[in-house]
């Protein structure tokens, strides 16, 4: 949980007080609606995006993630455990903290590059990764709009399906596929 404490102090050296940190849990419409949103929102971006990492374009990048996860060797409750901390401890970060002052698109094009979803050596990760940052951006507003809870649960939700598929299928590694 690193980045929710970055994110206490750089709200803490930028605003001179934890009262402003606080204020980024406020909800905008009710706990129950974000929930509601944050849940329906990320299952669909988390199939869709299963949906693209699964193409036979994108198959070089379902290979390189999916034996990263399945090396894991995670269980149903380390997959929503582990979605959960990146879903809460990314968001409280990136949308609730640092989205204030950098925008919604710099926030999400950050979050996408640090997460290795943009290569200049790689397009076929790059084309997934613009359609995370278009997910990312969807939750930044969301956020802004709804409140933080909605983009943790919707993050948390997007994890656990890519996670759930990423460990249970099964990634062929008889094609050898070089990068441009």
């Amino acid at each position: 949980m690193v980045f929710p404490l970055v994110g206490f102090i750089l709200y803490w050296v930028l605003e001179g007080n934890y009262q402003t940190f606080l204020q980024i849990f406020e909800s905008k419409i009710g706990l129950q609606y974000e929930f509601i949103i944050g849940a329906s929102s990320g299952f669909l971006f988390g199939f869709m995006a299963w949906w693209l990492i699964k193409s036979e374009m994108l198959k070089p990048v379902l290979e390189k993630y999916g034996n990263v996860i399945q090396s894991m060797k995670m269980n149903y409750f380390s997959i929503v455990f582990v979605s959960i901390c990146a879903g809460v401890g990314e968001e409280i970060f990136f949308r609730g903290v640092l989205q204030d002052y950098l925008g919604v698109i710099i926030t999400a094009v950050i979050f996408v590059a640090i997460h290795g979803y943009i290569s200049f050596k790689d397009w076929r990760i790059s084309i997934y990764g613009i359609y995370l940052t278009f997910a990312i951006i969807m939750i930044g507003y969301m956020d802004y709009y709804f409140g933080l809870t909605t983009a943790m649960v919707a993050h948390t939700c997007i994890d656990i399906v890519l996670f759930y598929k990423l460990t249970h299928t099964k990634i062929s590694e008889h094609k050898v596929y070089f990068e441009l």
